[in-house]
């Protein structure tokens, strides 16, 4: 359950909107990894992990731009390839498309090579997969509930009138 949780939050933060306005550093952090992955392993670059953040350089403020300014988002990633390669993709990001593609200047270096420096990775047209819905009523009305079950066994040595305790 707390699994689920988990993948409904994450689900959650990287639902993205077409307006530049709406660029976030968790869009751009999540579109930019799975883009930049898929691109490395075109060139045959065995990837082995890869994560990435997003600043918008809003700080602290959580303002967000105002609707005439011009959005960019700054990515940094950090990951290793299979056979110990560090990897690294950094620039700036002026729209993402929810794990389709991200628009941009990117450059990304693989053990100290530059292996790309593009101006966008991934399809912009592509149709996006699903993003998080929450689960609609079943019929009746009814929610799911959760159920916690919790074994216990207790033997007792040397009584051959004690059981496991019942309830089990």
């Amino acid at each position: 359950m707390v699994a689920a949780a988990g993948m409904v939050v994450g689900a959650g933060a990287v639902v993205v909107a077409c307006r530049p306005a709406d660029l976030s550093p968790a869009t751009v952090a999540y579109t930019t990894a799975t883009t930049a992955k898929a691109r490395l392993e075109q060139q045959h670059i065995e990837v082995s992990w890869l994560t990435c953040t997003g600043n918008d350089g809003g700080g602290s403020t959580g303002r967000s731009p105002s609707p005439g300014a011009s959005t960019v988002v700054s990515v940094d990633c950090r990951g290793e390839t299979k056979d110990g390669r560090k990897i690294t993709v950094t620039g700036k990001v002026t729209k993402a498309v929810d794990g389709a593609c991200v628009r941009g200047d990117l450059t990304a270096e693989v053990g100290g090579r530059q292996v790309f420096h593009v101006s966008g990775l991934g399809d912009c047209g592509a149709t996006t997969g699903p993003t998080y819905r929450p689960p609609t009523p079943r019929p009746g009305g009814g929610k799911p509930t959760v159920t916690v079950t919790v074994t216990r066994t207790v033997w007792c040595k040397g009584d051959p009138t004690c059981w496991p305790a019942g309830g089990k």
